[in-house]
C-alpha cells in the first residue's frame, strides 16, 4: 500500500470522526464551540430567552466577503482522492439547500430563511472555487459525490462559512447584552448613590413655573441649568451674573468662565446635551421637560433626569408630563413634588380670522411653518407700506435677539413680526396677537419621507402662549388664524387636553458602540447602530431615538480612514443636513482631520472664502446662513479634538463678524426679496430658492413648444400679474377666475339676448 493512500485513509477515518461528532452536537442544538458550565449560563440563557420573544431584524446582517485562503491544502485532497466533478458537486449542493432538516438546524443557529438562503450562495460560490477549499471538506464532498457519505456531513463546515460571513451568529447573546437598554436608571451610579428630591413646576408658557426654578437655582450654594436651546442658557448666563451669582457657560459650541484663570464657577448655564451627570450640584432645573419625548434629542432629557447628581432636581414643563416623570422615578425610588402654576396673563382665541394683510395691528406676529412664507408675506407686508422683523431657526442667534429687540423696541417704527415656531422658546417677544398663517407643518416621519400634520395641542399653545406676555406692553395676548376656513379648526386643537407623554427616549453611548464594533469589526458604523436599535431591548417607558441623522452623517465619512471614537464623535456633530455647503465641509473636515493635518484659521478661511460681502439676494443670505453653521460645526469639533481645531478663537471672532453681516441682511429682507425678483428670472433660480413669490406662470411654463401662447412676466404691470407677483394670487386661482368671469358674462349675455328678443316681439304685437 502507498504511503499516499495510507494517508488518504487516516486522514478519511480521522475526518469521519470529526464530522460525525460535530454533526450530533448541532443535532442536540449545542453550538460548535466549548461552553463553560458555570453560573454565567443562568444569565446566558435569560438572555436567549428574551432573544427568541424578539428575533432580530436580519436585513440588517451585512454578509462579509471570504477570502481565498491562499495556503489552503485543496490540492492534497484532490492527490488523495479524485478530482471533483463541478456538475455533480453543483447537484449534491443544491440537494443540500433544499434538505428541511439543514434549514431547521442552521435557524436554531440563528440563520433565519433570509440569512440561510445568503449564507448557501456564499458557500456555494466558495465551494465551486476548487483551489479555496481545505483538505477535510474536499474529502467529505468527495465521499458524498461517490455515494460513500451523507450530505448532512456538509453541514459543519457550511455553518463555519456561515459564521465567517455573519460573525455576530457567534455573538448574538453578547451583543444582546451590550445592547439592554431597559434599566438605564443603573447607568448613572453617582445619581443613585444619594436621595435626590424630584419638584416637578407644572404650568403652560408665561405661568412663572421657571422663574420659580431659577429662583431656587439662584439661592442655591451650586447649580446647573439645563435648556434645550443656546438662547435659554444665555439668558439664564446673563440673568445669573447680573443677580451677582457668578455663573459659567457651556454650550456645544462656546465655553465662557467667569473666573479670568480659568477655573469652574459654582454655577453653570448648559445646553441639556452638555450637562455633566458626574459633578455634583445643591440644585439642578432642567427646563422643558415635555421635550423628553422628542424622536430625536429626548435622550438628553433622560440622561439629566435620570443621571444628574443633585440634592434637588426642579422639572420645568408642561402638567401632561407630570405622570410620566412621577412613575419614571419611581424606578430610582425618589418621590415627585409637584408645583402647579396657572398662566400669568390671560389669553383668548378671537371669533374672526384675519383674512387679509390689510388688517394687521401693531404687535401682530404672523406665524409661518415655512421660510418661502415668511419670505412671501414678509415682501406683501412691505407693499403696504410696513415695516417687520423676521425670526427663523436657520438664523444665528445673534441676528433672532436683534430682530426680537427691533420689534420689542416701541421708539422703532417695525410693529410687525414675521416668524416660525421659533419664538415658541427662548426669546422675550411683547406679542399682542400671534396669527397662525397656517395650520398645517411639515414634518419628516420614521422613513424619512416628508409629510404635511395638523400641529398638536402641545405645539398650538407653545406658540400661542407667547402673546400677552407678563411684564410685556400686552397685558393681554389674543390669537387667531389668518384664513376664516383655520379659524374652527383652530378652536378645536386649543381646546383639546394635551396628549400625556408615555415614553422617554434613549440612545446608544460611545461606548455601547465600541464594544459592539469589538464583537463586529468589520462593520461600518452605520450599519452597527443599526444592528444596535434592532438588538436593543427598551421596557414601555422608553425608546430607541431616531438616528437617521447619525447614519446619514457615517456614511457620508465612512471612505474615511478614522478610528471608531472619533468617528462616532464626528456623526454626533449637530449639523443641517439640508446645507449642501455644510454637508461638504463636514466632510472636508474629517478627511482634513484623519491625514492628521490641523484645521487652522487660516485654512477655514480659505475654504469659507472669508471676508464675505453683504447678501445681495435671498440665494446670498441662505449661503451666508450656512457659513455660519460652518463655524458652528468648527467650534464644536474643537471642544472635542482641540489640537486639531486649535483656532477656535480666531474663528470665533470671525462668526460674529458674519452674524452682524446677516444681521443687516435680514433687515433688508424685503430688498433681497425683490432683487431675487429682479433678476434675469431664470427657472434655475427659481428652483434653487423656492420662493412663492416667483411661481409665475412665465415661470412654470418652462420648455413648452415655440408656439406657445406667451402668459405675461412677473414684471408685467398688470393687476393679475402683480397679484401673482406679490404671492396674492395663483395660477390655478387666476384660471378660476377668469372661467368664472367668462360664464357670468355667457349668462349675462343669454340674459340680455332674451330681453332683447322679448322686446322684438312686444312691439311686433
Amino acid at each position: 500500500m502507498s504511503v499516499h493512500r495510507c494517508v488518504y485513509l487516516l486522514s478519511r477515518s480521522h475526518i469521519r470522526y470529526r464530522v460525525c461528532a460535530r454533526t450530533a452536537a448541532v443535532a442536540n442544538n449545542t453550538t460548535l464551540r466549548p461552553t463553560r458550565r458555570t453560573s454565567e449560563n443562568v444569565s446566558s440563557r435569560h438572555s436567549s430567552s428574551y432573544s427568541s420573544s424578539r428575533p432580530p431584524d436580519t436585513s440588517l446582517f451585512v454578509p462579509l466577503t471570504v477570502k481565498s485562503d491562499e495556503v489552503s491544502n485543496g490540492s492534497v485532497g484532490e492527490e488523495l482522492t479524485q478530482p471533483l466533478d463541478r456538475s455533480e458537486l453543483l447537484k449534491v449542493l443544491n440537494r443540500f439547500y433544499k434538505r428541511k432538516e439543514m434549514q431547521k438546524l442552521a435557524a436554531d443557529q440563528g440563520l433565519d430563511a433570509r440569512l440561510f438562503h445568503q449564507a448557501f450562495v456564499s458557500f456555494r460560490k466558495y465551494v465551486l472555487e476548487m483551489n479555496s477549499l481545505n483538505a477535510d471538506l474536499y474529502i467529505i464532498l468527495s465521499d458524498i459525490c461517490c455515494g460513500a457519505g451523507h450530505i448532512d456531513d456538509i453541514f459543519p463546515y457550511f455553518m463555519r462559512h456561515a459564521k465567517q460571513i455573519f460573525p455576530m451568529l457567534d455573538c448574538m447573546d453578547d451583543l444582546r447584552k451590550i445592547s439592554d437598554l431597559r434599566v438605564p436608571a443603573n447607568w448613572y451610579p453617582e445619581a443613585r448613590a444619594i436621595q435626590r428630591k424630584i419638584v416637578f413646576h407644572a404650568g403652560p408658557t408665561n405661568s412663572g413655573k421657571t422663574y420659580h426654578a431659577i429662583q431656587r437655582f439662584l439661592a442655591a450654594k451650586s447649580g446647573v441649568y439645563c435648556g434645550p436651546l443656546k438662547l435659554l442658557a444665555h439668558e439664564i448666563y446673563e440673568k445669573s451674573n447680573d443677580a451677582g451669582v457668578p455663573c459659567d457657560l457651556v454650550t456645544g459650541e462656546e465655553r465662557i468662565f467667569v473666573d479670568q484663570e480659568g477655573r469652574t464657577s459654582g454655577h453653570i448655564a448648559s445646553t441639556i446635551e452638555m450637562c455633566s451627570v458626574t459633578t455634583p450640584y445643591e440644585v439642578a432645573v432642567i427646563d422643558e421637560i415635555q421635550m423628553i419625548k422628542d424622536p430625536a434629542r429626548g435622550w438628553a432629557w433622560t440622561r439629566a433626569l435620570l443621571g444628574l447628581c443633585a440634592e434637588e432636581i426642579h422639572v420645568c414643563g408642561e402638567a401632561a408630563a407630570v405622570d410620566f416623570v412621577t412613575e419614571l422615578m419611581y424606578t430610582t425610588g425618589e418621590e415627585v413634588e409637584v408645583h402647579n402654576y396657572k398662566r400669568l396673563t390671560p389669553f383668548s382665541v378671537s371669533n374672526h380670522a384675519v383674512e387679509s394683510l390689510d388688517n394687521l395691528k401693531p404687535g401682530d406676529c404672523i406665524v409661518c411653518f415655512s421660510k418661502n412664507d415668511i419670505y412671501s408675506i414678509s415682501r406683501q407686508i412691505e407693499v403696504r407700506g410696513l415695516e417687520c422683523a423676521v425670526i427663523y431657526g436657520s438664523l444665528p442667534p445673534g441676528t433672532k435677539l436683534a430682530q426680537a429687540k427691533k420689534f420689542n423696541d416701541p421708539d422703532d417704527p417695525c410693529k410687525i413680526l414675521v416668524a416660525t415656531d421659533a419664538i415658541g422658546m427662548g426669546l422675550n417677544l411683547s406679542i399682542r396677537r400671534i396669527i397662525f398663517n397656517s395650520l398645517v407643518k411639515p414634518s419628516v416621519n420614521e422613513k424619512g419621507e416628508r409629510e404635511l400634520d395638523t400641529i398638536s395641542t402641545s405645539q398650538a399653545l407653545q406658540i400661542a402662549g407667547r402673546a400677552g406676555r407678563f411684564r410685556s406692553v400686552f397685558k393681554e395676548g389674543e390669537v387667531t388664524t389668518m384664513q376664516r376656513d383655520d379659524l374652527p379648526v383652530l378652536k378645536e386643537i386649543l381646546g383639546k387636553p394635551v396628549d400625556p407623554i408615555e415614553t422617554a427616549g434613549l440612545h446608544p453611548t460611545a461606548e455601547q458602540i465600541e464594544m459592539f464594533a469589538y464583537h463586529l469589526p468589520q462593520a461600518t458604523l452605520s450599519n452597527l447602530v443599526d444592528i444596535f436599535v434592532s438588538l436593543a431591548q427598551v421596557d414601555g417607558l422608553y425608546f430607541v431615538c431616531n438616528i437617521d441623522d447619525f447614519k446619514f452623517l457615517a456614511d457620508m465619512i465612512q471612505h474615511i480612514p478614522l478610528n471608531l471614537r472619533s468617528r462616532y464623535v464626528f456623526c454626533t456633530a449637530p449639523i443641517n443636513k439640508k446645507q449642501a455647503f455644510v454637508c461638504t465641509s463636514f466632510l472636508k473636515f474629517a478627511r482634513q482631520f484623519s491625514r492628521d493635518e490641523p484645521l487652522t484659521f487660516n485654512w477655514v478661511c480659505r475654504h469659507v472664502n472669508w471676508p464675505l460681502a453683504p447678501p445681495k439676494n435671498i440665494k446670498d443670505l441662505v449661503h451666508l446662513e450656512a457659513v455660519h453653521d460652518v463655524l458652528d460645526l468648527y467650534l464644536w469639533l474643537s471642544y472635542r479634538f482641540m489640537d486639531m481645531f486649535p483656532d477656535a478663537n480666531l474663528v470665533r471672532d470671525i462668526q460674529k463678524e458674519l452674524d452682524g453681516i446677516i444681521q443687516v441682511g435680514v433687515r433688508n429682507i424685503t430688498r433681497l426679496i425683490r432683487a431675487t425678483e429682479d433678476q434675469s428670472a431664470s427657472p434655475e433660480t427659481a428652483t434653487s430658492l423656492r420662493l412663492p413669490v416667483l411661481d409665475t406662470p412665465s415661470l412654470r411654463r418652462g420648455r413648452g413648444s415655440k408656439n406657445q401662447k406667451k402668459e405675461p412676466r412677473a414684471t408685467d404691470s398688470s393687476l393679475s400679474s402683480r397679484l401673482v407677483r406679490d404671492g396674492l394670487l395663483t395660477k390655478e386661482l387666476l384660471q378660476q377666475l377668469q372661467r368664472e368671469w367668462v360664464r357670468e358674462q355667457s349668462q349675462n349675455g343669454d340674459d340680455s339676448n332674451s330681453a332683447k328678443k322679448g322686446k322684438r316681439k312686444k312691439n311686433e304685437h
